[in-house]
């Protein structure tokens, strides 16, 4: 077991702090703003008007969110380390930026804001239909990160601090450049450099940041969906999951210090994780159909268990374990919540 002090501060992650406003709505409110279940979109002007639409007529929930603050909020809660983990993004000088956090700092994570004097704290609507969600993000204040903020003195000690890095794909279009600043510290001091495919707008119109970061990363998660869009954007022409991976761990790599290892997440299929060649499927404790409340942060709540392992040195089918028992408790809740205390015990 690592020891308190040795965690603390282990783990940093960059994005996009966002409010999430969370309510189980009717497939025709998908069909009147064009949107996908299962999806994750940025808003355009179309989807302004949805966000009023929905607190006014369905019962909302304000929830703490955004893909990176996600995975770092569930990794903190099950190290239960006071201070284990950064969280750095933007958020506005709003009611809502207070809120997050308040919500973030409860929890324990140590949360370095940029705050914007003029734009509001990012939102993300969450539609969930069936327990299924889709994502329509306004990102707001979060689309105003600055490197400047990321390198003042009293931020990056704790860039410096850190041993693991996360950042989900979407920061990447946000601030690329802190992205790859943090990239190049990891390589350089032979620190982990993790980042998650995120959505497949990421994968498609993204591309040239991605690809930019791509030799940096020692850990790449995404799910199957998220997956063949980045097969597809390589040219790849294949669609099977476990190639995929294979082929993602097989990229080039800016550092040899550490081998690339690649966990795609499958829903309630096995999650598949590819590493020197090969390919490992662990699979997932089934939820009753009656249990599921909505899939919301379940891919940020996997993660989040996978490092808080991997923070403490444990080996990848125990992080995988730890990673599948965390998105099985936020699936049971609304949005990305959890209990006090976790209750995970491994049976490896």
């Amino acid at each position: 077991m690592a020891r308190q002090e040795d965690l603390e501060g282990v783990l940093l992650g960059i994005g996009n702090p966002l409010l999430d406003i969370s309510a189980v709505v009717d497939p025709s409110f998908l069909e009147k703003y064009d949107v996908k279940l299962n999806n994750a979109i940025l808003a355009e002007e179309k989807h302004l008007p949805m966000y009023r639409e929905l607190a006014n007529k369905y019962k909302v929930d304000y929830i703490a969110g955004g893909a990176t603050q996600n995975a770092i909020r569930v990794a903190q809660w099950m190290l239960q380390v006071p201070g284990a983990t950064t969280f750095i993004g933007c958020i506005g000088k709003d009611e809502f930026g207070k809120e997050m956090k308040k919500s973030s700092t409860a929890g324990g994570v140590n949360v370095r804001y940029y705050e914007d004097e003029s734009t509001p704290t990012g939102t993300c609507a969450v539609l969930v239909v069936g327990g299924e969600r889709s994502l329509v993000a306004n990102l707001s204040a979060a689309n105003c990160y600055k490197v400047h903020h990321l390198e003042q003195p009293e931020n990056w000690a704790f860039v410096e601090k850190a041993k693991f890095f996360y950042i989900a794909g979407f920061f990447l279009t946000v601030s690329a450049k802190s992205v790859m600043l943090i990239a190049k510290h990891a390589a350089e001091k032979g620190k982990y450099f993790m980042m998650n495919l995120a959505a497949p707008f990421i994968c498609e119109f993204f591309t040239s940041q991605l690809m930019e970061a791509f030799p940096y990363i020692d850990f790449v998660f995404g799910n199957e969906t998220e997956a063949r869009a980045f097969s597809k954007s390589q040219n790849w022409e294949t669609d099977d999951v476990e190639t995929i991976a294979l082929k993602i761990s097989a990229l080039p790599k800016a550092s040899g210090t550490h081998k690339r290892v690649t966990v795609i997440t499958q829903g309630a299929d096995p999650t598949v994780v590819a590493e020197d060649g090969k390919v490992t499927r662990f699979p997932v404790k089934l939820l009753p159909k009656e249990k599921l409340v909505d899939t919301n942060g379940a891919g940020d709540a996997f993660v989040g268990g996978f490092l808080s392992h991997l923070v403490q040195g444990k080996s990848i089918p125990r992080c995988c374990e730890a990673g599948n028992y965390a998105a099985n408790v936020i699936i049971q809740r609304s949005g990305c919540t959890y209990p006090p205390k976790p209750d995970f015990t491994s049976e490896l």
